[in-house]
């Protein structure tokens, strides 16, 4: 494969990957949620464990491993419920979530890495970006393309994610919003809860469909 496909290829995957992370999910949600609810500081390490989720993808991906869980139904099953399971938890979190402030949250010791962990694991957990990935893998990026440069679509995957959610995080920790947030907060993260809620409901159904 030329250079020029090699172009084309990224572009294609490019376009695919800015539609998939832009749109509304459980990343969007879950990083909304903390930007209102918890600071800045807290939602940016949310953001960035969401693009190394995107790296695990990326590697089972490569492995070959998104085909093996498309050829055993069983084993998806299982990750779907895992993801619904969490998703569940963290809906739960928002729905019982004390009402919040309009001052920057004081971040304590460890708090930023939970909340990595958070990011990391909503976005592995997510079976839609398991499907999102193995279509990428298999229909749009050719057999034919090294496995360095399959390596570097992944690694731009991953740093346009961290990219796109830290500048949501940015965007909703402004002193206006925020001071929104001070008002309705207690609404916001009920109708937050719901919305993960929902995302687990769905991750269910989807098994019966």
């Amino acid at each position: 494969m030329s250079t020029g496909n090699y172009g084309v290829e990224f572009l294609t995957i490019a376009l695919a990957h800015l539609l998939a992370v832009a749109s509304p999910g459980p990343d969007f949600a879950l990083v909304l949620r903390q930007s209102l609810a918890e600071g800045r500081a807290v939602a940016t390490a949310t953001a960035i464990g969401i693009g190394c989720g995107i790296l695990v993808h990326v590697t089972y991906s490569l492995l070959g491993v998104a085909l093996l869980l498309q050829g055993a139904p069983v084993l998806f099953a299982i990750v779907q419920g895992l993801g619904a399971a969490y998703l569940a938890w963290l809906g739960w979190q928002a729905l019982t979530a004390k009402p919040g402030t309009a001052s920057e949250p004081v971040v304590e010791p460890g708090r930023q890495r939970g909340a990595w962990l958070k990011g990391f694991l909503t976005n592995v957990l997510n079976p839609k970006a398991t499907l999102f990935f193995l279509a990428l893998f298999t229909v749009v990026i050719s057999p034919a393309t090294p496995k360095a440069v399959q390596v570097v679509y992944g690694v731009w995957m991953a740093g346009a994610t961290m990219a796109w959610f830290s500048c949501v995080a940015w965007v909703f920790t402004r002193p206006a919003v925020r001071a929104a947030y001070a008002r309705l907060g207690v609404w916001i993260d009920r109708l937050m809860g719901v919305v993960l809620l929902g995302f687990a409901v769905n991750v269910v159904l989807s098994q019966w469909r």
